[in-house]
């Protein structure tokens, strides 16, 4: 895993200095980092959203699917790591009752869901607002990584969830925001 944070963070930090970026979009690291979490948010709410209130429970049970996460536990999962790793970066505790990349028991119904994700990409935001060239070397309470690393890690964990976030809407027989 961390091989795939060390090419993702490489990629990342080369598309930052990449001429078409400084010309036309952001112009420091602080600005790519927060266009990043915009065009994660930009994907996940809206197929978040994108699943009917009553498909929430919703679980596959075809092929190997053998104790995985319902919809809104994938949604609530990624949204707790990303309270968890912004807090983190910003040396902040996450909300109460997010612990291990869980969220609070009292997040259930969609509304709710929908809004404790809406929060922890706000979170996100404020985590890259606070990165720059000379703060995202500095470590964290998070032992062995530093606030940039936090950051991609978000991102990254958020597109994996996203991916199996599509599939749960396809087998439902919809179309993710994304692709329409």
């Amino acid at each position: 895993m961390r091989a795939i944070h060390a090419i993702f963070g490489l990629c990342f930090l080369l598309a930052c200095s990449s001429p078409a970026l400084t010309q036309a979009g952001p112009h420091n690291l602080t600005q790519v980092l927060d266009v990043w979490v915009t065009k994660t948010e930009q994907q996940l709410v809206p197929a978040a959203d994108a699943m009917p209130e009553n498909k929430y429970s919703f679980v596959p049970t075809g092929g190997e699917f053998k104790g995985v996460r319902t919809f809104a536990e994938q949604v609530k999962h990624l949204a707790a790591a990303n309270y968890q790793l912004g807090a983190g970066i910003l040396n902040e505790q996450p909300p109460a009752g997010t612990h291990d990349e869980t969220a609070p028991d009292s997040v259930q119904t969609k509304a709710q869901i929908m809004e404790y994700l809406e929060g922890s990409f706000a979170c996100l935001h404020r985590a890259a607002a606070s990165i720059d060239e000379k703060t995202m070397n500095q470590p964290t309470r998070l032992k062995g990584y530093t606030r940039l690393w936090l950051l991609i890690d978000a991102l990254e964990h958020s597109s994996n969830h996203y991916g199996q976030m599509v599939e749960y809407l396809r087998m439902n027989g919809i179309v993710p925001p994304e692709s329409r």
